[in-house]
């Protein structure tokens, strides 16, 4: 479980502990992901996936600790107000919610594919908005609109990653928007304090943002085609055309594996 330090990865991760499940959780934060791993008696991986390299030693920690890995969940993510690059030279929001959890997976597949693993991937309801402009994926040549809309585009790719890595490996890989979830992963902008105390009747708490991935893990038959999209626990949720677009996910594909080499 990436992105497990807080919110719903958080929740999530102790929910599948209470089923039964050992959890290895990965954060960013050092105190708050071992605090996690020692309410669900896991393991504690850091890492910060601003770095590729960072992602890199993960995988090989997750290889060397885990006897076997049964889910990976995608949950690493988040928006930023401000155009920023990684040490990469990726668009960060870019690399926070596609290219680190995708580089995780790719060096994890053999593994993932000897086991039978499923793969849940935290997508947004955001993703309906995108503007993706597979010539610019990170935006250096136009506008990035207080972040959101590389956040949609960030969100559409979740959900093209999550159909690709399916077709390529055969594995059960699901894409699900959690819920408008009251968490802190978005800027400290005016535009996003604005949008959150606006909205405050809508959003819905952690747990409940949770539940959808711990549905995706613990549920042994979803009864629904590999891939697809879930708007909560409800599948077929409403996603972007492109989502759906066979050319643009082959594109798509292509420059996210270019980037992670």
């Amino acid at each position: 479980m990436t992105g497990a330090s807080s919110g719903i990865g958080r929740a999530a991760a102790i929910e599948l502990a209470r089923r039964g499940w050992h959890v290895a959780v990965a954060g960013r934060d050092p105190q708050r992901t071992r605090a996690v791993a020692e309410a669900t008696g896991g393991d504690a991986f850091i890492a910060d996936f601003d770095s590729l390299d960072n992602v890199r030693t993960l995988a090989r920690q997750l290889l060397d600790t885990l006897p076997r890995i049964d889910a990976l969940v995608n949950n690493a993510g988040g928006i930023l107000g401000t155009r920023s690059e990684s040490v990469d030279g990726f668009e960060l929001t870019l690399q926070r919610n596609v290219l680190g959890s995708a580089l995780l997976t790719e060096t994890l597949l053999p593994t993932l594919v000897d086991h039978g693993a499923r793969i849940v991937h935290t997508s947004s309801v955001m993703n309906r908005v995108a503007a993706l402009r597979l010539d610019d994926l990170d935006y250096k040549s136009r506008g990035f609109q207080g972040g959101w809309r590389p956040y949609a585009d960030a969100k559409l790719g979740v959900i093209l990653y999550a159909r690709s890595v399916m077709e390529r490996s055969g594995l059960e890989s699901y894409p699900v928007h959690p819920g408008y979830v009251a968490t802190s992963f978005g800027p400290d902008t005016w535009l996003a304090r604005t949008t959150l105390r606006l909205t405050r009747n809508l959003q819905i708490s952690a747990p409940a943002g949770a539940a959808p991935l711990v549905h995706l893990v613990d549920t042994p038959e979803l009864g629904v085609d590999n891939g697809t999209y879930f708007d909560g626990l409800l599948p077929g949720g409403k996603a972007h055309p492109l989502a759906n677009n066979p050319e643009t996910l082959q594109r798509y594909e292509e420059e996210v594996l270019a980037r992670i080499g």
